[in-house]
C-alpha cells in the first residue's frame, strides 16, 4: 500500500489537493489536437462537477469520478486517473455536507446537497 511518504518522484512533483466525495471541482485536463497541416497543439479543458467517488486510495491508480449535468439536463460521468499526466490541476469549488463514501444515488437524487465552508 502506498503511503504519501513511500510516493515516486515522478508523481511527487505533482502537488493535488486531497479531494472526496461531495466536492466540486474543476479538472483542467490537457487535450493534444492536430489540426489540417498536422501541427500539434495543446489546450486546457475545464470539466467541473460534483466527486461521487475517489478509488485507489493515495496510490498511482487512484481514480475520481465526476459528474455534472450537461446542457438538456443529461448527467455526464467522467473517470479521471489523478496522477495522470493529461491532469494538469484540480480546484476545489465547493464542499457538500455528505455521510456516505459513494454517491452514486445521485443520479436518481432531486434535491440539492447542503453545503459547508471550504477552509482556506
Amino acid at each position: 500500500m502506498a503511503t504519501k511518504e513511500n510516493i515516486t518522484k515522478d508523481w511527487q512533483a505533482k502537488i493535488l489537493p486531497l479531494v472526496k466525495a461531495g466536492v466540486t471541482v474543476k479538472v483542467h485536463q490537457v487535450i493534444k489536437e492536430k489540426n489540417t497541416k498536422g501541427e500539434e497543439k495543446t489546450r486546457i479543458q475545464i470539466f467541473e462537477g460534483i466527486v461521487l467517488s475517489r478509488k485507489g486510495g493515495v496510490g498511482k491508480s487512484a481514480t475520481i469520478t465526476v459528474r455534472k449535468i450537461a446542457s438538456g439536463g443529461v448527467g455526464v460521468e467522467r473517470i479521471f486517473p489523478i496522477w495522470s499526466p493529461a491532469i494538469d490541476k484540480i480546484d476545489l469549488v465547493k464542499e457538500a455536507k455528505v455521510h456516505k463514501a459513494k454517491l452514486y444515488y445521485l443520479k436518481d437524487y432531486k434535491k440539492k446537497l447542503s453545503e459547508k465552508q471550504i477552509k482556506g
